[in-house]
Parts: structure tokens; sequence; C-alpha cells
């Protein structure tokens, strides 16, 4: 078997994937393992135990980031990276996020099978908090090792239950001493389900994404007046949730009218919350996304006017807050190519496409060359407990991955990805 054709273990892959969703395993075939959480801590455990047993290096950092090392031939050499993250949604699936890391894990075992020394480190990792749903902005490790997020700001954010950031990195043992800083990077690679229906309607199996689409999010706090739901006229009341219902089903219709940027209404938080009480109070989420910027900050500009304009229509007031903006993320053209290439001489068929989930890579995009591989999503279904993806499909990515692991980490001194 040559490098070109060097396989993972399927079963391996599979047997990994099953005993890691068994960390916040919910009763649907789901799970619920959220940042910094038991389930985060006790999954985390795991892989370290793996990738030690796998012959690998671990490094935290100090946001909580674990970095697996294979060490190379030549560790002077700048490394390739390669990885995704272990948190979850609530009621969230099994294969978003971890498949990347367990795609890295077999790569490991299965170079460690052959017999084979790349030339470069292999660096696994798990970025801490990718989600964002326990603490808000998500890509928090990624974003604070590309220098983009501020560490303290991160370590001060809180949850529902006022825990910090900081305080539970703390509690389950993971806040590192140090940082860890392997940049200059070769090559960065992730490797995730699609999330969305395109390469199953396409009937392909690995997705060459050109890049990540831009992202906004946005707060929104509606203040009305509460009062009592029997005696008080329709006439004159001022509504939170009245106010939410049209601002809502205008951020879907803006949303449907444009050119391939979508809007997402999220939380909805109602106060006081009871039925027989008018809601003095709501606060709910935005989430916008689109490849064109201008296109999509037109979207947000809508929004933002309808938004307001329906509450002063209702008689409730409202502040709306942009809380998290995220540039597209190109990726690496080289890198790209590599991928359906690589997907070719595996047989495999590609497709094309963009991502339009934020994943890690949309920060280390911004400061190594980066490129992800995407598997389909059956029934194009993720962020839920009926996520799914067939082991066929989860170990032709890990082949893809495995050879461009190879490809790369064998590239002599004086190449690079300019």
């Amino acid at each position: 078997m040559t490098m070109a054709t060097l396989k993972t273990d399927p079963a391996r892959l599979e047997r990994f994937l099953t005993e890691i969703a068994a960390f916040g395993a919910t009763k649907n075939g789901g799970v619920t393992r959220l940042a910094l959480s038991d389930e985060d801590r006790d999954a985390r455990n795991q892989l370290k135990a793996w990738f030690e047993a796998a012959g690998c290096e671990t490094r935290i950092d100090r946001m909580g980031n674990m970095f697996f090392v294979r060490p190379g031939k030549n560790r002077a050499l700048p490394p390739v990276m390669t990885g995704s993250h272990c948190d979850s949604q609530p009621q969230g699936g099994r294969f978003d996020g971890i498949l990347g890391i367990i795609g890295g894990l077999e790569a490991v075992c299965a170079l460690n099978d052959a017999g084979v020394t790349l030339e470069r480190d292999l660096i696994v990792v798990d970025w801490t908090n990718e989600e964002g749903s326990r603490f808000t902005p998500g890509t928090t490790g990624s974003g604070v090792f590309a220098g983009k997020l501020d560490r303290e700001a991160m370590y001060a954010l809180t949850d529902r239950e006022g825990l910090t950031f900081g305080g539970e990195l703390e509690r389950i043992g993971y806040k590192g001493m140090e940082d860890f800083d392997p940049r200059p990077l070769h090559a960065n690679f992730e490797y995730h389900i699609e999330q969305g229906p395109v390469l199953e309607r396409q009937g392909k199996t690995i997705g060459v994404p050109k890049g990540i689409v831009c992202l906004r999010w946005y707060d929104v706090e509606i203040t009305g007046v509460p009062n009592h739901a029997g005696p008080t006229p329709m006439n004159e009341r001022k509504d939170a949730v009245y106010a939410f219902a049209r601002m809502a089903s205008d951020i879907f219709e803006i949303g449907l009218a444009s050119d391939n940027v979508v809007a997402t209404v999220g939380e909805v938080h109602p106060s006081p919350n009871s039925r027989n009480v008018i809601a003095g109070n709501l606060h709910f989420t935005i989430d916008v996304r689109g490849w064109d910027e201008g296109e999509t900050d037109r979207v947000c500009a809508d929004i933002e006017k309808a938004v307001r304009t329906h509450a002063e229509v209702t008689g409730t007031t409202v502040d709306i807050r942009r809380t998290w903006e995220v540039e597209r993320a190109p990726f690496h053209p080289q890198l790209v190519s590599m991928i359906r290439e690589t997907a070719g001489e595996l047989g495999l068929p590609a497709l094309d496409m963009v991502s339009g989930a934020s994943h890690d890579t949309v920060y280390i995009n911004q400061f190594a060359p980066s490129a992800m591989i995407f598997v389909p999503s059956i029934g194009g279904r993720s962020h839920a407990e009926v996520e799914e993806t067939s082991w066929a499909d989860c170990a032709a990515g890990a082949d893809v991955l495995l050879n461009c692991i190879i490809k790369t980490c064998n590239d002599p001194e004086g190449v690079e990805y300019a």
C-alpha cells in the first residue's frame, strides 16, 4: 500500500465515535455536552487518554484548548494542524465537531499502524467552546488563540446561572498554566459534517468548501408593559410578545427575499412567561449569515429598521445590539484543490460548495493556510439529536483527511502555501 492510498480503519473510527458519544448521551441518541461542563471534562479526559496511548504529547493552553502533538522527523519545521471541537449544542448531535477530532485521532493511529513518521509535527486540536450555546460568543478558544478575542474578557463570560467561563475552566481542571503557540503553521485542516442537505441531495461523498460565510449575531430586548391578560383591552396593550411576533415575521421574510442570505431567530425569552400575564419584556436573538458581505449587511440594515419600526407601531421600546461579527473566510486555494484532488485519488465523488455554518477555522484561516473537508449529513439535520452521518461517509472523510495530512506533513523545508 502506497502512501497515496493509505486508509483509516473504519471499525476503529466507529468505535472511537461511539464511545466518545457516551459522554453527555441523551435518550434519543444525541449528545448534550456543553462547554466546560462535567460531560465536556469527561470527554476531554478520554481524548487525552486515547491520544497519549497513540504516542502524542498533550499541551493545554490557558483557554483550555487541547493540542495533541505527534512528533515529526524535523520538529523545527512549521507543523500541520487539524481538529475541531468537543462541545455540543443542548440536545445536539454526536458528530458535530467531535468527528474532526476523532478523524485526527484515527489518522494518528493509521500512521502508527503503517509505521510512518512524517517530516513535520502533526497537531490535533480540541478547541474550547466552539458552539457558544453556554457561553457567548462561540469559537472562543480559537478566537483567543488567533488574537481576535480578549482572553480576560472571555474568562468573564457568564452562563444563565451566572457561572463564569474562567471559573468553570478552573473547576473542570482544564485551565492551562501557560500558552502553547506552534505558529507558524504550515497548513490547517478541519474535518466536519456538512450540517446541511446539499451533499446528500447531490449524491456526493466529500464536500470541498471554498470558505465560510460571514456571520452577524444580534441580541434584542423588547420592553412593553406587563399587565393582566383579562381586564386589559386589546387596544391598550403594549405587548412584548406581539411586538416580537411582528418582528420575527419580517426577519424571516427579509431573509427569504435576499440573495442567498439566511436570517434566523434562535433564542426567545418572554417575561414573566405566565399564561395570564401580558409579557412586559422579551429577549431574543438573531443570526444572519451569507457569502456576500455587502448583501449580508444590507439584510442586517433592513432587519434593524424593521425591528425598530415594529417597536414603534406596538408602543414598545427596543434595544438591538450586534454582539458578534465575523468576516467571511475564503480558504487557501491550494489546500482546497488538494482536498478535491485527494478525493479523486480515493475514488470519492466531491462537490465544491461553501460552508453556511461557522467553525473554528474561521479564525485559524486568518493567519494560517486552511481548508475544510465535509461529509454528508443525513436529511441535512444537525444541532439536533437526529443528526446522523453514515459510518462509511465518516471513514471516507477520514481517508481524505489522512492523505492531505500526509501530503502537507511531508512537504520539505522551503515549501510554503503562500
